[in-house]
């Protein structure tokens, strides 16, 4: 792990091409953070608005941590962001909130939209302040079904999605969930294109606009894209389910000492693996591998053999002959494999930082690489109400207007706690 690395073309304290674009932040927990955690490394000023009354985003109660409030998950979603922790039950709460978003660009939120409305803070109570305003919930589910009004969270979403059916299908044995948030982190994707999409359409016609962005809609669109395979026709065509990936020897290969990732995927690579390992004659004298059609006919038995022949050499060798060939191959890495990655820290991929509150800490930086406008760790994860101060003072409340808001308790600060 390197100290304070970036790409070379990167200055200290770049601003990234979102610079300029301010982020009123209603979200918590893993979806809305991971989404503006992305914002805010491009340069968009995040200010993340946290609620006194549940000391704030539930993840600053993750642990490990080393004081109360700054646990490891929110200190991992939440650099280069200001917190401002405001009541907006109250009415001068929410009137604080609206002064804020007079000057802002975007407005995200993920608590369910019939909240917003009972807080008056739906699309209509925002745009009458700032019609050009980018209004985007992260919801569970589209606005116009049977589900609109349900709770979200990914295990049932993953479930709902038919991701636990595949992995029982696949190994047989009890259903389970991927051991990542996977539909909170890929619909933070979809949450940054659609500011990033909104923003465009803005600069083109001077147009603010409502988005919503549904959570089981996309994580449906991306499993259905692999595994509707015959139901992609009508009438059906076959079953679903895509048969290389939910075979059972779909997963790292084992080795005599240990395993391997690998996929050979066109007929090029199979024919030159079949000379690596002597057996050049068998691409064209086996018809079960001599095309790609023919290798999708029959997965399992293209499965079969490869779990048997690569038990034959240790990963060393497997590696070096892949490596020598040109053949896409992989390490199988544990989580502390991955930490400690060459490649990653060639590029000073985990960068040590100095928290002001929280002392060392390891973080990952921003992976894509701009030429010319490079992004920066600016600033670390905040704590609560931090910029309560800071950011009421620039949407125009002057020191006596939000010293009443800090001893009602409408706002707090950390002196205020």
């Amino acid at each position: 792990m390197k100290k304070n690395t970036a790409p070379k073309s990167c200055p200290e304290k770049s601003h990234g091409p979102l610079f300029g674009i301010r982020v009123i932040d209603l979200t918590s927990v893993q979806m809305g953070p991971y989404s503006t955690l992305i914002l805010a490394d491009l340069g968009a000023d995040i200010i993340k608005v946290e609620s006194p009354l549940e000391d704030g985003d539930s993840t600053r109660q993750s642990v490990p941590t080393r004081s109360p409030g700054m646990g490891q998950n929110f200190l991992n979603s939440n650099r280069n962001k200001r917190s401002i922790a405001l009541n907006l039950k109250h009415p001068e709460g929410r009137a604080a909130l609206l002064a804020l978003v007079r000057d802002a660009d975007v407005l995200l939120y993920n608590m369910r939209p019939q909240a917003m409305t009972r807080l008056k803070l739906g699309y209509e109570d925002v745009a009458v302040v700032n019609p050009k305003i980018i209004y985007v919930g992260a919801v569970g589910f589209s606005q116009r079904g049977r589900y609109a009004a349900r709770p979200a969270f990914d295990d049932l979403l993953q479930g709902m999605a038919g991701m636990p059916w595949l992995l029982q299908r696949a190994s047989g044995a009890e259903p389970r969930y991927v051991p990542y948030a996977y539909v909170d982190r890929t619909s933070s994707l979809h949450i940054v294109i659609a500011v990033t999409s909104a923003i465009c359409h803005r600069n083109r016609t001077g147009e603010g606009q409502r988005v919503d962005v549904p959570m089981f809609e996309n994580v449906v669109h991306a499993v259905l894209g692999e595994h509707m395979i015959g139901e992609s026709y009508v009438p059906a065509a076959g079953p679903v389910g895509y048969a290389r990936t939910l075979s059972r020897h779909h997963r790292p290969h084992r080795t005599k000492d240990g395993y391997i990732c690998t996929y050979l995927q066109n007929d090029k690579q199979w024919r030159i693996f079949f000379t690596a390992i002597g057996q050049a004659e068998r691409f064209e004298s086996d018809e079960r591998f001599s095309s790609r059609k023919n290798r999708n006919l029959h997965t399992e038995a293209v499965y079969t053999f490869l779990s048997e022949i690569f038990q034959t050499r240790t990963t060393a060798e497997w590696l070096k002959l892949f490596m020598d060939n040109d053949l896409p191959v992989g390490h199988m890495n544990s989580i502390e494999d991955v930490i400690h990655d060459p490649h990653l820290e060639d590029i000073g991929f985990f960068q040590r930082i100095e928290h002001p509150t929280e002392g060392s800490l390891r973080t990952m930086n921003y992976a894509t690489e701009f030429a010319k406008s490079p992004v920066s760790n600016r600033r670390p994860a905040p704590h609560l109400g931090e910029h309560t101060v800071e950011v009421l003072t620039e949407a125009g409340y002057d020191q006596s207007r939000i010293q009443r808001l800090l001893d009602g308790k409408v706002a707090v600060s950390p002196e205020s706690r």
